[in-house]
């Protein structure tokens, strides 16, 4: 593995009586796009506060490109560039106004004119930078808001839910871009969007309650914690489907039975047992069987799963 670009070690972050992050540790490596999943409230947004350096740890410590993170450290700061989830802007200025003023704000002098058209060349907003920020889309602004984060050329670029709010051409817009910036800069990417990890992130992790569940790259995640899945497609009658569901539920190698429209979507606790059965409970179906296949596992089967057994533990 290359060397860390974020280093979080024992991070504890408490809010009176409330325990956000529970000593979480991870090891984030460099040039990487570094998936941060969890349910609403698990802590993802206070680790990135923290790594942003906006606010303290309890206790633990935070490195980011080999800085110790601190409020008052201002380079480790400037190796953090930040989105958080709705970015402000003023709408007055243009979106390239709105660059080069946060160039000047960084020192950037005369270059932050260059910078600024650097920018928003790279975020696909070159037409629109002579605009007003207030007539941007809602996948506009998140462009022109990593544009910002990235004014300073930080080797760290922290992105929060970036894709929550915007419709499915804003999304893929913004995930494109993401995959641009991969190979220069280190991605941490918190969200609860699980496709959008699937697509673009190297490794994941997964954090609930602000206790790390499990981090690893995505087909060692499926490995070690996904359940063996099955689908079975079935021509659409409610009688059959309906009946078959009741029987698969009842199988003791089955974890759970989802239906989607007319397909059933079989977790197993045992692959072979379900590979034995299977047949021999599809065959009376004759032609009503259209499709059945043990599929690959998705991120949703295996975040689901790791923070339903992280409730149960509490319990």
């Amino acid at each position: 593995m290359s060397a860390s670009a974020i280093s979080c070690q024992e991070l504890t972050r408490r809010f009176d009586h409330h325990l956000a992050l529970d000593s979480l540790c991870l090891e984030v490596p460099e040039h990487s796009v570094f998936g941060f999943l969890g349910p609403n409230g698990a802590g993802k947004t206070t680790t990135i506060k923290i790594l942003a350096g906006l606010i303290r740890p309890t206790a633990g410590k935070a490195y980011v490109a080999g800085q110790r993170v601190s409020p008052d450290d201002i380079a480790a700061r400037r190796a953090v560039g930040y989105l958080p989830e709705e970015p402000a802007f003023y709408g007055w200025m243009t979106g390239r106004e709105y660059l080069i003023y946060a160039g000047r704000l960084l020192g950037l002098g005369a270059g932050a004119h260059g910078r600024a058209d650097e920018l928003l060349q790279l975020v696909d907003l070159a037409e629109a930078g002579a605009r007003r920020v207030g007539g941007y889309s809602r996948g506009m602004r998140q462009r022109l808001g990593i544009a910002s984060a990235l004014v300073g050329r930080p080797p760290v670029l922290l992105l929060d839910e970036p894709t929550s709010a915007l419709d499915p051409l804003g999304r893929r817009d913004v995930l494109a871009l993401i995959e641009r910036l991969s190979g220069d800069t280190t991605v941490f990417l918190s969200t609860h969007i699980l496709a959008d990890v699937d697509r673009i992130c190297d490794r994941v992790a997964v954090i609930s309650r602000g206790r790390l569940l499990a981090e690893a790259d995505q087909e060692t995640l499926r490995a070690r914690f996904a359940a063996p899945a099955f689908e079975i497609e079935l021509a659409p009658a409610p009688g059959p489907a309906a009946d078959l569901l009741k029987t698969l539920a009842a199988q003791p190698w089955a974890a759970s039975v989802e239906p989607v429209d007319n397909t059933l979507r079989v977790m197993a606790t045992d692959t072979d047992s379900a590979r034995r059965a299977l047949p021999v409970l599809l065959a009376p179906l004759g032609e009503q069987l259209l499709r059945y296949e043990q599929v690959r596992p998705t991120l949703e089967d295996i975040f689901a799963r790791l923070v339903e057994q992280s409730e149960e533990e509490t319990l």
